[in-house]
C-alpha cells in the first residue's frame, strides 16, 4: 500500500471434421477450390474454403499475462493481507513481468465505482459493495476470488450510552454510504426498532464520514459513536474514550462474518486468467504469512506499511487490540452472503436479487488443494 485512503485516496487452428483416412480426388478438389477462391476473393477467402465442410469458428486469441495489474484496497487492519502482500513484495513476486500498481482507498463504494470505470483492474473490499456491484450490472461486473479477513468491526459510542434505546435522535458515522459496516449500522438499528434513510434523517441520523475525520468528529463531541472496522474501531476506544455498544460478532452464527473479500473485474479475469491466478498465488502467501508469524512481527509488518502510506504507525495497543479482534482467511463465508444481501435490502442500500454467481474460487482452490465452498453462489 502506498497510501492510506481517508489521507490520500486516491498486472489459427482448423479441425478438421473428416476422418484423417485418405480419400481418392480429395486434394484435386481442394486444390481447385482453393485456386477459385484466389480468383474470386484473394487471400481471404482461402481459409473459408479450405474448411469446407468442417464448419470451424475462427480461433480465439489465447489469454496473455496482463502487462499491468491496478490493484485497491483501504488502509485499514482488515486488509492486511494487502498491506503485506505488497509491502512484502508477495504479490508483485508472482505477477513477475506484469507491473503492480496500487490506489488505496478510504470505503468500498469507492473502490467499486474505480473499477467499474476500468481504473483499477481488482481490489480488496468489503462484502456489501460487491454484492452492489453484482447485482447493478446483473452479474457481469465483478467476481468474488477469495476471502482475505473477517471479523473486526464494532459499533463504538460516548460512554454515556449503554443501550440501544438511547440512540435516538442521536448522530452515528459509518465510513461510507452502501458500504458494509454502513450496512451493517443500518440493518442493525431497524431491528432496534428505529427508521434511518440514505439523506440522514430518520430515528438516529447516520453520517458517512472518511475514517480519520470519525476520530476527530468524536473526539470533538460532534457526533456520538461510529461502527468502524479496525484500527478505527481501537482507535475510538482508545484514543478516544468511547465504548463499545455493538460488536458485530455477536450478530453472527459463530462470530463469523467476513469483512475483506479480494474481487477482479471479470472483463480482466476473461482476458487475463494467469494474471489472476498469479494475483491469487500472491494473495494466498500473504494470508499463509498473517497466520503463521508471530504476533509482534506481524504487528511490525503492518504497522510499517501504514506508516508508509499514513505517515505514522499506529500506537501499540491500537494494532495489538484489532489484531486480536481479525481472523485472516482465503474463505469469504459465502455462506453469509445471502443475510449480507438481506441486510443491505433492509438498509435500502441494495436492491432484491439473485446473486449466483457471484463466485469463482476454482482457481483459489486449485492453488491451496482446499475445496472452499461457494455455497451455491458461484463456481468452487
Amino acid at each position: 500500500m502506498s497510501q492510506t485512503p481517508e489521507q490520500n485516496p486516491g498486472t489459427v487452428r482448423i479441425v478438421a471434421g473428416e476422418s484423417s483416412k485418405p480419400k481418392a480426388g480429395r486434394g484435386l478438389k481442394v486444390g481447385i477450390a482453393v485456386g477459385l477462391a484466389l480468383l474470386i476473393g484473394g487471400g481471404a477467402a482461402v481459409a473459408s474454403v479450405v474448411a469446407g465442410n468442417n464448419n470451424a469458428a475462427p480461433a480465439a486469441a489465447a489469454p496473455t499475462p496482463a502487462a499491468e495489474l491496478r490493484l485497491g484496497y483501504f488502509g485499514n487492519v482488515t486488509h492486511a493481507p494487502a498491506l503485506v502482500g505488497v509491502s512484502k513484495g508477495l504479490i508483485a513476486k508472482e505477477l513477475g513481468a506484469t507491473k503492480l500498481t496500487t490506489q488505496v482507498f478510504n470505503a468500498g463504494p469507492a473502490a467499486i465505482e474505480a473499477l467499474n470505470a476500468g481504473a483499477i483492474d481488482a481490489t480488496y473490499i468489503g462484502p456489501n459493495p460487491a454484492i452492489n456491484s453484482f447485482v447493478k450490472s446483473g452479474g457481469e461486473s465483478i467476481r468474488i476470488i477469495a476471502g482475505a479477513a473477517a471479523g473486526g468491526a464494532q459499533l463504538v459510542v460516548k460512554p454515556g450510552i449503554s443501550s440501544a434505546a438511547q440512540l435516538k435522535g442521536k448522530t452515528l458515522a459509518s465510513p461510507q454510504l452502501g458500504g458494509t459496516q454502513d450496512v451493517a449500522l443500518r440493518a442493525w438499528l431497524g431491528k432496534q426498532g428505529y427508521k434511518t434513510s440514505t439523506d440522514g434523517s430518520g430515528d438516529v441520523n447516520i453520517n458517512p464520514t472518511e475514517n480519520a475525520q470519525t476520530l476527530k468528529l468524536f473526539q470533538d463531541g460532534k457526533i456520538d459513536g461510529a461502527w468502524v472496522p479496525e484500527p478505527w474501531a481501537s482507535r475510538l476506544v482508545l484514543q478516544a474514550g468511547g465504548k463499545v455498544l455493538v460488536d458485530e460478532k455477536d450478530l453472527w452464527d459463530k462470530g463469523e462474518f467476513v469483512t475483506t473479500v479480494l474481487i477482479v473485474s471479470k472483463k480482466f479475469a476473461d482476458e487475463h486468467p494467469g494474471t489472476v491466478k498469479a494475483l491469487l498465488k500472491g494473495h494466498v502467501a500473504s494470508v499463509e504469512w498473517l497466520t503463521t508469524a508471530p504476533a509482534a512481527e506481524k504487528a511490525s509488518v503492518i504497522n510499517a506499511a501504514l506508516k508508509d502510506s499514513a505517515g505514522k504507525p499506529l500506537a501499540a495497543d491500537v494494532i495489538a487490540r484489532s489484531l486480536k479482534n481479525i481472523t485472516f482467511t482465503t474463505d469469504p463465508l459465502a455462506g453469509t452472503f445471502q443475510k449480507l444481501l438481506q441486510d443491505g435490502i433492509d438498509a435500502g442500500t441494495t436492491k432484491q436479487a439473485d446473486i449466483t454467481g457471484i463466485f469463482d474460487l476454482r482457481t483459489l482452490n486449485e492453488i491451496t488443494g482446499a475445496k472452499t465452498s461457494a455455497a451455491g453462489l458461484g463456481q468452487d
